[in-house]
C-alpha cells in the first residue's frame, strides 16, 4: 500500500475536533520526523513544515486537519475511534496529500522556499485567520499560498478552479422573540412571539425569492422553536439560519434587510425582536492574476463554470496574501460530511502530483 493511502487511514481512525488534536499532531510529527524541514507550531495544536532551499521568499501550501462531529457509519476497517467524531470532509486526504508533498520535497530543490501548514479549526472558528495573526507569512516571506479540497461533484482525477469569487461569504443569523404570554383563550392580552417569528421568516424568504438572481445568495432557515403548552400564547421564539453571497455588498445588503424586516415586524406585533450574526468566513476569491501566472507556468487545471454556495476558512488567507484554491474531484460517492463519507483513494495521488507541480513550476 503506498504511503500516502496509509497516512489517510491512519488519520482516518483518530479524528479529533476543532483545537482538540493531540493524537492528530502526532502523527504528522512522527510522519515529518527526520525530514530535512523545521517542524513548529505557530498556534497552539497547528503545525508548519519549512523547507530551507535558500531562496528569499516562499510558497505556501495548507491544509485543514480537524474532522466534524459526526458518528461514522461507513463500517470501513480502518473507520473512526473516536465515536460522535468523523473526518467527513476530506481533510484526512488533506493531510495525507502534505505529507507526501513533504516527503517530495525532501529529494528536490525548487525555486522557492516551500512552507506546508497543518492548520487547525478550519469546521468550526477559522483557524487560518489565527495562522495569519501568528506573523508566519511575514517571518518566512510567503508571496503565495496554494490549497486544496475533494470535491465529489467532479470526476474522479479532475483538478478545477476558477479565476474570482469561487466559494461563498457566510455567517450563522439568529433572531430572537420576547413577547407576553397569557392564556390562549384571551389571546388579545398577550404578544405572541411565535406568530412574529413565522411573521419574520415570511417576510425574509419573500425578500429573497422576490430579489435579484445575480449576483446569487441564499439565506435559509433550518431551525425555529418555541416552548410552551399548546394552549397558552408563547412568550419566546428562536431563529436560526445561514446567510452566503459571493460579494460584500449584497450580503451586507441582505443583512440590512433583514434588520428592517425584524423592525417592521416589531411595530406590527408588539414583539421584541433582537437580531444576531456569527463573523462567518469571507468569500473566497481568487485572483485572476495569481490564477494566471499558475497557468503560464504550465500548472494545467480546469475552469469550474459556477461558483458554489459553500464556505472555507482559506478565504481569511487570500485577506492577507495571494492564495488560490483547487478542488479535486473524487467523482461518485457519498456527500461531503455524510455519516458513510468515503471516496476513491487513488485521487490522492494525482493530487499530490499537482501540488508538486505547483512548487516545482511556480514563478513569482
Amino acid at each position: 500500500m503506498k504511503q500516502i493511502i496509509t497516512d489517510r487511514r491512519a488519520l482516518h481512525r483518530i479524528p479529533e475536533l476543532d483545537r482538540e488534536l493531540d493524537r492528530t499532531m502526532a502523527y504528522l510529527l512522527g510522519a515529518l520526523k527526520g525530514l530535512r524541514c523545521r517542524v513548529f507550531a505557530p498556534i497552539p495544536n497547528s503545525l508548519c513544515a519549512f523547507f530551507d532551499n535558500g531562496c528569499n521568499s516562499a510558497i505556501a501550501f495548507r491544509c485543514g486537519c480537524d474532522g466534524l462531529p459526526v458518528h461514522e457509519r461507513s463500517f470501513l476497517p480502518y473507520a473512526s475511534q473516536h465515536p460522535g467524531q468523523m473526518h467527513a470532509c476530506g481533510h484526512d486526504g488533506h493531510m495525507a496529500m502534505l505529507l507526501e508533498l513533504a516527503r517530495r520535497m525532501e529529494n528536490v530543490r525548487v525555486s522557492r522556499n516551500v512552507l506546508l501548514i497543518f492548520q487547525p479549526a478550519e469546521e468550526t472558528t477559522g483557524g487560518a485567520r489565527d495562522i495569519c495573526k501568528s506573523g508566519v507569512f511575514e517571518k518566512y516571506n510567503v508571496e503565495a499560498v496554494f490549497g486544496m479540497h475533494l470535491w465529489p461533484d467532479l470526476p474522479l482525477g479532475t483538478i478545477a478552479s476558477r479565476a474570482g469569487a469561487m466559494m461563498s461569504r457566510s455567517c450563522e443569523v439568529t433572531l430572537r422573540f420576547t413577547g407576553r404570554s397569557c392564556s390562549a383563550a384571551c389571546s388579545d392580552e398577550g404578544v405572541d412571539a411565535l406568530r412574529a417569528a413565522v411573521e419574520f421568516y415570511r417576510r425574509a424568504t419573500e425578500m429573497i425569492a422576490a430579489g435579484p438572481s445575480d449576483p446569487p445568495r441564499l439565506l435559509h432557515f433550518g431551525h425555529m422553536e418555541s416552548l410552551g403548552p399548546c394552549n397558552v400564547v408563547s412568550d419566546s421564539a428562536r431563529l436560526e439560519g445561514t446567510l452566503r453571497a459571493f460579494d460584500d455588498e449584497s450580503f451586507l445588503g441582505t443583512l440590512d434587510a433583514l434588520e428592517r424586516i425584524a423592525a417592521a415586524v416589531n411595530a406590527q406585533t408588539g414583539c421584541k425582536i433582537e437580531l444576531e450574526t456569527s463573523m462567518g468566513y469571507p468569500a473566497l476569491v481568487n485572483p485572476p492574476e495569481l490564477c494566471a501566472r499558475v497557468r503560464e507556468a504550465g500548472v494545467q487545471f480546469v475552469d469550474l463554470e459556477q461558483p458554489v454556495m459553500v464556505t472555507e476558512d482559506f478565504s481569511w488567507y487570500q485577506r492577507h496574501l495571494p492564495g488560490l484554491f483547487f478542488l479535486l474531484g473524487i467523482g461518485p460517492c457519498p456527500a461531503l460530511q455524510a455519516e458513510d463519507f468515503n471516496f476513491d483513494e487513488t485521487a490522492l495521488e494525482t493530487g499530490a502530483d499537482f501540488l508538486e507541480s505547483i512548487a516545482l513550476k511556480y514563478r513569482a
